[in-house]
């Protein structure tokens, strides 16, 4: 389904909202001022240099089901002063909040879900600003907009993943179903090395963890780069990685060479990859990008075998990493229990939906409520299970 051209500017805003069919047709500092104004929290995947990689690149575009439709606010001066990441998705693959039984549900029923409309970051489950404006009476208009677009196009509904809270709170006030998940997160609590950190954690966990990292780096020689210290080899060691985890786990990688290249020429400085060297060979690579105050685990791959090598590569020297930079958190990306006796502590999540039937809306309602207290309940357990000492504030 194509939505109708961009020519149906809102005219009861004090601005004109008009979709868009690409960031391409957005000036780069028009958008990064909106998606990281000053004195915010700097998030990469908000950027444009991020966002118009995966559409110059072909990973995002209606042959790979995300058509995009980005939602631009201008003044009567034209200038850009608010926007919304927003995708037509023909599925609901590379999301990271899971709604297929939703879909099966709803065409169970007879109805169509797909396509539906999503604001999100494309293969990104990392939490961030959604809609892009500093008024809320303007971000309240943006969120009405969308939810009328999703009716006018006839779509099944419009879904937020991953807004802070505040943000979901403002998308609940207006209307949208607030939905809780949880993912595993590190905060730094002002350490100075990973043995200071280690002091946290109970006497058992200290030893198992000790023991987990000195078998993983056996043999094994682990090198951070960044910026001017990439170079295509270690590129192509990444993607090769990349590609063998892709197959094993989701049938087919998301991403293709070509945004990975892209990713290096506008954000090098904002990469990190943690490789690992065995006799003169790398064997594996982890991937993370780099805000202001997190660092964000995103893909990890292996070309042979190594005791704890993923656990090393993506949560311990993630860690490490974090540390060396004052960043106050690591966000490892979603699911992944066994985070929890690494560090990495239960966190709630969130996303919003607006459901276009009422019938069907009414019904996910109940879902919803069943869900966010079993969510919180299973957040509360874990945490007390965690690996810190008992006297630790939680």
């Amino acid at each position: 389904m194509a939505p109708p051209p961009a020519d149906d500017g809102d005219q009861s805003l004090a601005v004109t909202v008009q979709p868009v069919a690409g960031l391409g047709d957005v000036p780069r500092d028009d958008w990064d001022r909106l998606a990281n104004p000053p004195g915010a929290e700097f998030d990469p995947f908000l950027s444009w240099d991020f966002l118009e990689a995966l559409e110059a690149s072909g990973c995002v575009g209606a042959e790979t089901g995300w058509e995009a439709r980005h939602l631009l606010a201008r003044d009567a001066m034209d200038k850009l002063v608010g926007a919304v990441p927003l995708y037509v998705k023909s599925h609901s693959m590379g999301e990271y909040v899971f709604d297929h039984a939703w879909a099966d549900a709803y065409e169970r029923a007879g109805g169509r879900y797909y396509p539906k409309l999503l604001t999100a970051i494309p293969f990104s489950p990392v939490t961030g600003r959604r809609i892009l404006a500093d008024s809320p009476a303007l971000r309240q208009a943006l969120t009405r907009t969308c939810c009328d677009l999703a009716t006018r196009w006839g779509v099944s509904g419009w879904h937020v993943n991953f807004p802070g809270e505040a943000e979901a709170d403002e998308l609940h006030a207006s209307g949208l179903l607030p939905r809780l998940d949880r993912q595993y997160i590190w905060s730094n609590r002002g350490y100075r090395d990973y043995d200071d950190f280690l002091a946290d954690l109970s006497s058992r966990k200290r030893k198992a963890l000790r023991k987990e990292r000195a078998a993983a780096q056996d043999g094994l020689t682990i090198e951070h780069l960044t910026g001017e210290q990439l170079c295509p080899e270690h590129w192509d060691v990444f993607y090769a990685c990349y590609q063998e985890t892709g197959a094993r786990k989701w049938g087919y990688p998301y991403l293709n060479r070509d945004f990975f290249d892209r990713l290096h020429q506008r954000l090098a400085d904002r990469v990190l990859l943690v490789m690992a060297k065995k006799d003169g060979r790398y064997i594996a690579a982890a991937l993370n990008l780099i805000g202001s105050h997190a660092l964000y685990g995103r893909y990890w791959g292996k070309l042979e075998d190594h005791p704890f090598l993923h656990f090393e590569l993506c949560y311990h020297q993630a860690i490490d990493a974090a540390m060396a930079r004052g960043l106050q958190r690591v966000e490892a990306g979603a699911q992944g229990e066994h985070k929890l006796a690494r560090g990495y502590r239960p966190q709630p999540v969130r996303s919003a939906h607006f459901i276009t039937n009422e019938g069907f809306r009414n019904a996910v309602v109940q879902y919803l409520d069943q869900e966010r207290a079993a969510v919180a309940t299973e957040i509360q357990l874990q945490d007390a299970d965690s690996p810190f000492r008992k006297d630790q504030p939680r």
